[in-house]
C-alpha cells in the first residue's frame, strides 16, 4: 500500500516537473500534426466570423392608391437570424398606406443551427490554441504521456463528426433564410393582398459570406477528417507494443508523428 502511494506520489511530482518546464519547440509546426493543427485554428476563426457578424436587411417597395404614393419599407436581420423578431420599418414613418408595418416581422426561426454552428467554431477555436500550446511548449510531455495523444485522437473524431452536424443543419437553415428574405415575402404580408396596395420586391442583402461560412464548415470537416490519421499515430493504439515496452523500461517512447 505504502509503494503504490509512493509510486503515484512520484508520478505526480514527475508531471508537475514537466508542466513547470516549458520549452519552446517550432518543429512540431513543420510536421502534420502541428501543421493542421494551425490550419484548423484559422478555418475555425473564419467558419465563426463570417457567420457571426451578419447583418442584412430585405426592401419591398409599397404603392398606395389612397393616397397616391410610393414608399420603400424594410426588415433588418442578423446573427442569429430569429426573423420571427424583424420586423419592418417604413421611412421616414412606420405607417404606410395607413397600416402599421411594424405588426409585421419576417417568417421563420433559425436561431438554433447558426448558434451551434458558430458556437461549435469558437470552441474549436479555443481548443486548437490548447493543443497547439501544448504541441510547440510541452512537446515531451505529449510524447511520454499516453493519455493526452488518446484524448486527442477522440477529440479529433468527435470534432469531424460534429463539423458535419452542424455545417449541415447550417446549411439547411441558410437555405430557408434566403427563401424567407426572398420574393416570397410579398405573398406573406397581409396588407400587400389588399386591392388598395401594392407591394414588389426590391433587394436583399447580399448572402456571400454566409456561403462562405458553410464552404469553411465543410472544409473544417476535412480538416479534422485528415488529422485524425496523424493524430492516431501519436496514440499507443498504432503501435502498441513499441508503447508499452518503452514505458515498462521506464524510457521514453520514440516520437512517431511529430
Amino acid at each position: 500500500m505504502a509503494s503504490n502511494i509512493y509510486l503515484v506520489r512520484q508520478r505526480i511530482s514527475r508531471l508537475g516537473q514537466r508542466m513547470s518546464s516549458f520549452q519552446l519547440n517550432l518543429n512540431p509546426l513543420k510536421e502534420p500534426l502541428g501543421f493542421i493543427k494551425v490550419l484548423e485554428w484559422i478555418a475555425s476563426i473564419f467558419a465563426f466570423a463570417t457567420c457571426g457578424g451578419f447583418k442584412g436587411k430585405t426592401e419591398i417597395q409599397v404603392t398606395c392608391s389612397k393616397p397616391n404614393e410610393t414608399k420603400t419599407i424594410t426588415a433588418a436581420f442578423g446573427y442569429p437570424f430569429r426573423l420571427n423578431e424583424a420586423s419592418f420599418q417604413g421611412y421616414p414613418h412606420a405607417n404606410v398606406c395607413d397600416e402599421n408595418w411594424n405588426n409585421y416581422v419576417l417568417i421563420g426561426d433559425y436561431s438554433s443551427s447558426a448558434q451551434f454552428y458558430v458556437t461549435f467554431a469558437v470552441f474549436v477555436f479555443l481548443y486548437c490554441l490548447a493543443a497547439l500550446l501544448l504541441y510547440v511548449g510541452y512537446t515531451n510531455l505529449y510524447r511520454d504521456s499516453r493519455k493526452l495523444p488518446m484524448i486527442d485522437f477522440v477529440v479529433t473524431l468527435v470534432a469531424t463528426f460534429l463539423w458535419l452536424v452542424s455545417t449541415s443543419a447550417w446549411a439547411k437553415a441558410l437555405t430557408d433564410i434566403k427563401i424567407a428574405t426572398g420574393h416570397g415575402i410579398v405573398k406573406e404580408l397581409q396588407p400587400c393582398s389588399s386591392q388598395e396596395v401594392t407591394c414588389s420586391f426590391v433587394s436583399v442583402t447580399s448572402m456571400g459570406s454566409l456561403n462562405v461560412s458553410v464552404i469553411f464548415g465543410f472544409l473544417n470537416m476535412i480538416l479534422w477528417g485528415g488529422n485524425a490519421w496523424f493524430v492516431y499515430k501519436e496514440t499507443s493504439l498504432h503501435s502498441p507494443s513499441n508503447t508499452s515496452a518503452s514505458h515498462s523500461q521506464g524510457g521514453i517512447p520514440p516520437p512517431s508523428g511529430i
